[in-house]
Order: structure tokens, then C-alpha cells, then sequence
């Protein structure tokens, strides 16, 4: 067995699939290992670290790719700056293990099928006990949300903790959270840390507790819109104006409103418009960590930051990749332990049970076919 690890291509992305630490337990199991020269470097990872760890370094990306079993990479495939293609590269019938988001990437998707790649989606793994070290969605997440404050904060004219001075005290700013899962909580534990007064909302009224057990005050209408795994569903047209009315009230106390909020883990719900931005106090910031998904506020600049009556909107995109050195380590321990979950190392070969929840629920193509139901469905819908 054969694993590579490319170059991401991807602009402005830092990270890399595999570390060498991990890397090293892969070795150890049995399983071959190589490397596109310099694919660490942006995380800090130097070639001689991988060679260390028992890894091929390669300069050649094809023949790299072309003869690997099993390909990891952090993105879906996407064009290469030469004009070809990351998924043309894959050896037909091989595995590929990234966080396509699939529903996000139909076209890189119908390149897999059309390849017979049988492509696995980390961010698609299902969140069940046994599935969480494996769970790139959860952390990566986990650093969106400790960045994003530091965003905020970086942004406010304002201190975030109260300090007592000889001239004269300053109180705490106000943090606004909006949406608990891995991103929020995190995001409500580091405005915390960082001495802020820190409220928070989500959909799913379960939440509450845990919103409470890192330091928020949990703010919230009465409805049910948990889809199960600690996923969000849309709200009803009844409950969306009720939250938007709840949402104008608090956003205007509030010196700093922080966005997570994701349906499915995927697309960003627009809760923040024009009017909500108005209600706001001048210098008052959002932080739209929506972004990846399309945004939670109306008036963001996807990516950048704009400002709208005194309020700055900053709407940052992959914040992952801006701590590249532990978000490498987490994202490369999440496909080590993917990898080695169904890897017998006594036969040197993948076990592979469809039947398994993991598979079953990470799986985008298989045998040249899209077998991955919400993609299907949103592939239907672009051709509708």
C-alpha cells in the first residue's frame, strides 16, 4: 500500500494532510509513504522531517500521485495554476481521503466518479463517539472559532477585558456569539479567556448547557431545529422573524457579534441583514466566520472586510490555514486515525465494510458512481 501526500493548491492555503509524526505511524504500520517536495514547508515541516520519519520526498507530482493506493489531501481537487487538474492526476481506482465538502465542489465530484476515485469526505463523517477522532469538520472548527475572536478583538476600538487603572476602570466589551457548535463554543471559551462579557444563541435549544459550561449567557427564542449529529436544520418562515427580531434586540447591545452558524455543516444561513447591521453601535464589529459556507450577514465582503455606518464587517475565509502548524497536526491525527481504523496491518490491506457507519457516511464516489446522497440531490438541483 502506497499513500501520497501533494502540494495543496489551493490559494493561500498553509496546511498539509500529514505530518511527520503521523506520517511516522503510518510507516511503522506497514504502509509506504511519499511526499511532494516542500508540501510542508508552509506548515513548518521540512522535508528532512518527513525523510526522517521513513517518507519518499518527490519532486515529480505525477509520478507521485500516479502510483500511489491512496492519495490524502486537505481540499478537493481542483485546477492545478498549469491549467490541469488534481483529480486527473489520481490513478483510476485508487482512494482519495480529503474534506471535499462535496456539496460545495460538484464539479471536482463528477471528475472522481468520471476517474472511478473512490473518494472519502472527512467533513461528511458521521458525529458519533466513534467517529470523533477522525472528524477534520470538528477540528478545524475548533480553531475557526479560537481565531475568530482574536479577529474581533484585533478589530474592536475597544479593550475586551475591564481593567482598573489610575486613569479611571474600563468595562468589559460585549461579545455576541451566534451559533454553538465546535466553532461557537470555542469562540464563547476564548472571548471568555480573553476577559469579555460573553452571551450566546443557537437554533437547537440542547445547547444551552453547554453554552453555559464554557463561561456564555445563552440568549434564545423556543424552537427545535436540531437535524441530528450536532447539526442545525432551517428554521420555519414563523420562527426565522421571530429569531430576527430576538437577533436586532441583542446585536445592538453588544459591542462584538460573532457568526458560526452553518445548516448541515455546509451553507451559512443569512441571520444578519442591512437592517440588524444599522441597529449596531458605531465601531461595533462582526466577524462572519460563515464565510466559507456564503456568509451569515447580508452586507459581507466574502474574504474581506467592508464597513457600513461605523459597524466594520470582517468575513474571513479558511482561518485553518492561518495556524497552519496545528491545524496540519490536528487534520493529519483526524486521517491517521481514519486510515489505520480500517487498515490490518497483519494482511497489509484495507478492510473495507460498506456496511460500516463511517464509510457509509463519508463516502462520495465509488465504482465510477456518485453514491453520496446529498450530493446527489444537489447535483439534481444545479440541473434543475
Amino acid at each position: 500500500m502506497k499513500i501520497a501526500v501533494p502540494k495543496e493548491v489551493r490559494e493561500h492555503e498553509h496546511r498539509v494532510a500529514l505530518d511527520p509524526a503521523s506520517c511516522k505511524k503510518l510507516v511503522q504500520a506497514g504502509i509506504g509513504v511519499a511526499i511532494e517536495a516542500g508540501a510542508g514547508a508552509r506548515a513548518f515541516f521540512t522535508d528532512e522531517a518527513y525523510r526522517e520519519a521513513g517518507a519518499d520526498v518527490s519532486t515529480d507530482l505525477a509520478a507521485l500521485c500516479g502510483a500511489a493506493d491512496c492519495v490524502l489531501k486537505v481540499n478537493a481537487p481542483m485546477a492545478r495554476p498549469d491549467g490541469s487538474h488534481e483529480a486527473d492526476l489520481l490513478k483510476p481506482g485508487s482512494l482519495l481521503l480529503a474534506s471535499i465538502f462535496p456539496t460545495r465542489n460538484l464539479d471536482a465530484v463528477e471528475r472522481l466518479a468520471a476517474r472511478k476515485i473512490t473518494a472519502f469526505s472527512t467533513d461528511c463523517i458521521p458525529r458519533t463517539t466513534r467517529a470523533q477522532a477522525m472528524d477534520t469538520l470538528s477540528s478545524q472548527a475548533n480553531i475557526t472559532g479560537y481565531k475568530g475572536v482574536l479577529v474581533g478583538a484585533m478589530e474592536l476600538p475597544k479593550y475586551f477585558p475591564m481593567f482598573m487603572t489610575a486613569a479611571g476602570n474600563t468595562l468589559p466589551a460585549k461579545v455576541f456569539v451566534i451559533g454553538a457548535g465546535v466553532a461557537g463554543l470555542q469562540a464563547i471559551a476564548t472571548a471568555r479567556r480573553l476577559g469579555a462579557s460573553v452571551s450566546a444563541t443557537d437554533v437547537r435549544p440542547e445547547v444551552k448547557e453547554q453554552i453555559e459550561s464554557v463561561g456564555g449567557k445563552y440568549i434564545g427564542i423556543e424552537v427545535q431545529a436540531s437535524a441530528g449529529g450536532g447539526y442545525a436544520t432551517e428554521l420555519s418562515a414563523e420562527d426565522k422573524a421571530r429569531q430576527a427580531r430576538m437577533l436586532a434586540d441583542h446585536c445592538a447591545t453588544v459591542d462584538v457579534v460573532i457568526t458560526t452558524a452553518l445548516i448541515g455543516g455546509v451553507f451559512a444561513p443569512k441571520l444578519l441583514d442591512e437592517a440588524i447591521v444599522g441597529s449596531m453601535k458605531p465601531g461595533s464589529v462582526i466577524v462572519d466566520l460563515g464565510a466559507d459556507g456564503g456568509g451569515n450577514c447580508t452586507l459581507s465582503k466574502i474574504g474581506g472586510t467592508v464597513e457600513v455606518g461605523g459597524v466594520r464587517i470582517v468575513a474571513p475565509t479558511n482561518l485553518p490555514s492561518t495556524l497552519p502548524h496545528h491545524a496540519s497536526m490536528m487534520f493529519s491525527r483526524n486521517l491517521l486515525n481514519f486510515v489505520t481504523a480500517f487498515w490490518k496491518k497483519e494482511e497489509q490491506r484495507f478492510d473495507l465494510d460498506w456496511e460500516d457507519d463511517i464509510l457509509k457516511g463519508c463516502v462520495i464516489t465509488r465504482d465510477g458512481e456518485i453514491v453520496h446522497a446529498p450530493t446527489l440531490k444537489a447535483l439534481q438541483a444545479r440541473q434543475a
